[in-house]
């Protein structure tokens, strides 16, 4: 654990002091927080976090603890860590992406766990159902009905003529199966050639992009997951080298240099994984609560890329969209 780094990206004087936590030993609620990635790339997911405590009156080492383990990309990393907040032990987990939530689920059935963004939690085996999870675990999901079909017919917007489309994911990741599934059907109804084209780490983005490019009316859009958010910068960087347009799921992606983006903003779902804690430390069951779905999408165009792969904003894109990088 990187405790320096990790004070500085998420902020506050004694954010995270390890003195304030000893002023009342065994008396405050002790929040456990596991992450997957490295803080450079996702800290300001724990600053929303943070902050949502704050706005529902959580003060570190004044009325509650946090004890954080971050597996630094290595995600043989995460059971030995979600075993050590167990054994703290803490009053409930917030986890981030699947493999965090599972190493969680397989360390305890009895501390609650709040997943901050799952992918598909009920195929997954995390909640039996969405409206009624069942178990110690229940949080928020990055999924929801007519995602795919919407991403890909703004795609449609973009690029003039586009008739067939990569789908550039992680075979690894076992969560991104609906996501995989829904981009194939809504393909297919709106009459476009898909190309799953998987990688598994950083060295097969660029025999991938090899794959992709060279092939006119063609475009790729990134499942979103782990390995692709961790590798967006790269993934961003060979699409537009390659003169192919992408379709990415978050606005991060954008942020990164991608062309476009659409979907739910994480910061504000682990700001809402907040409220989730305060329910279950004044008593809620996990098991009753039920997994929120997003409800809002924001649309990021980055004009600077667009420029750079010789394409225009339409106007139809314009007006709608949330936010335009110049």
């Amino acid at each position: 654990m990187r405790r320096r780094e990790f004070i500085t990206l998420i902020g506050g004087v004694g954010a995270w002091s390890l003195a304030a936590r000893a002023q009342q030993p065994g008396k405050l609620p002790h929040i456990g927080i596991l992450w997957p990635n490295p803080l450079a790339a996702s800290g300001h997911f724990l600053a929303a976090f943070r902050q949502g405590l704050s706005d529902l009156g959580y003060i570190e080492g004044h009325n509650m603890t946090i004890d954080f383990r971050s597996a630094e990309g290595m995600a043989e990393r995460l059971p030995g860590l979600a075993a050590e907040l167990v054994h703290l032990p803490v009053d409930v987990i917030l986890t981030a992406t699947s493999p965090t939530i599972r190493a969680a689920q397989h360390a305890t059935r009895t501390i609650p766990i709040v997943m901050g963004n799952s992918q598909d939690p009920v195929s997954e085996g995390f909640v039996a159902s969405l409206a009624r999870p069942g178990g110690n675990i229940t949080g928020l999901t990055l999924f929801s009905p007519d995602l795919a079909s919407k991403r890909l017919q703004l795609l449609k917007e973009v690029v003039p003529g586009l008739n067939r489309v990569a789908m550039l994911w992680n075979a690894d990741d076992p969560a991104l199966g609906l996501s995989f599934r829904e981009t194939m059907d809504a393909a297919q109804t709106l009459r476009l050639e898909v190309r799953s084209v998987a990688v598994r780490d950083l060295t097969d983005l660029d025999s991938a992009f090899e794959t992709m490019k060279g092939e006119r009316g063609t475009a790729v859009i990134v499942l979103e997951d782990v390995l692709t958010f961790r590798y967006r910068t790269e993934i961003a960087k060979r699409a537009n080298s390659s003169k192919l347009p992408a379709m990415y799921g978050l606005r991060e992606y954008a942020e990164a240099g991608g062309l476009i983006a659409y979907g739910p903003n994480l910061s504000q779902m682990y700001r809402q994984a907040a409220t989730y804690v305060d329910k279950i430390l004044k008593g809620a069951n996990p098991a009753d609560l039920p997994v929120e779905q997003p409800t809002k999408f924001e649309l990021i165009f980055n004009r600077k890329t667009a420029s750079l792969i010789d394409l225009k904003l339409p106007t139809s894109i314009a007006v709608i969209a949330d936010e335009v990088i110049e």
